[in-house]
């Protein structure tokens, strides 16, 4: 129920972004909805008796929120652009990149299983794009440069866990992505109107309760209970698509997503297989 939940909040979020997307430079829009994430957060960073919290590490949060900040400007970029069941497809790659950084810079072990798992994910993206049988648009670009991005926010983000609390984490990437986004947001700045300040409200409230709900489902069950429902985004998205937006996704997208999907759900399904052997005692770890 979390992460049905946590679904339905992002794909709100992806709603509002879509419908702002046409007006309002992808910069600026994702620069606004950090400010105000932040200004919701500042009681996290000002708790410690007035003064400022300062994390451990604080070059692994800049560096974070530097990566980060890019995905979410080529994330609100390419919801301009490409239809909101083809973003979301394509955002399910994250986790194969996830699955190769993990072993290139966490020590994981990255077996033949998981590989071809992987080449798979690609595949499912290739389907979507269809590179040389038809004009690739360039926010489908952007959103396939996006994930391997948000895949390094999230294995920096598990390194930051060995020494920061989670709301500061949260709290520091919202200050470094603002910062990241600071200068081209002055570039292409122009006034937003008080519609678009509200919508952005709603976004920041929205992708906010979304994090907490998303962490409660991870708390109450595995990722392999998890990981199904949370693909229920890529249904809800193509309904949000077709009867808001009139966005109806053709075969390749449906095709292209079922790939990914099938990729993703089986690495999410050895990580809490090689998860269970680790803490049984007496059992090796294969993949």
């Amino acid at each position: 129920m979390w992460m049905l939940v946590t679904g339905l909040l992002f794909v709100g979020v992806t709603g509002i972004v879509r419908h702002l997307g046409s007006d309002m430079n992808a910069i600026q829009a994702a620069f606004l909805r950090y400010l105000i994430g932040t200004a919701f957060l500042l009681p996290v960073l000002f708790r410690n008796q007035g003064g400022l919290v300062l994390p451990r590490r604080i070059g692994m949060h800049a560096v974070r929120g530097f990566m980060h900040g890019i995905g979410v400007m080529l994330w609100f970029y390419a919801m301009a652009r490409i239809p909101i069941a083809e973003v979301t497809a394509l955002g399910f790659t994250a986790p194969i990149f996830i699955t190769i950084g993990a072993a290139m810079f966490l020590g994981e072990s990255l077996r033949i299983r998981r590989i071809l798992a992987v080449l798979a994910g690609f595949l499912g993206a290739l389907v979507i794009l269809r590179p040389g049988l038809t004009i690739v648009d360039p926010g489908a670009w952007a959103q396939l440069i996006a994930a391997p991005l948000f895949a390094g926010s999230m294995i920096l983000a598990k390194k930051l866990t060995e020494t920061e609390s989670s709301p500061v984490i949260v709290a520091y990437l919202s200050v470094f992505v603002t910062l990241t986004l600071l200068p081209g947001a002055i570039w292409v700045w122009r006034t937003p109107t008080w519609e678009e300040l509200g919508w952005l409200l709603l976004v920041a409230l929205l992708a906010t309760a979304g994090h907490y709900t998303l962490t409660q489902a991870y708390r109450y069950a595995e990722i392999t209970v998890t990981q199904p429902v949370s693909f229920l985004q890529l249904v809800w998205a193509t309904l949000l698509g077709f009867y808001v937006f009139g966005e109806a996704p053709d075969l390749w997208t449906w095709i292209g997503g079922a790939i990914i999907v099938a990729s993703t759900s089986y690495i999410a399904y050895r990580e809490s297989v090689l998860h269970r052997r680790r803490r049984a005692p007496g059992t090796s770890a294969g993949s």
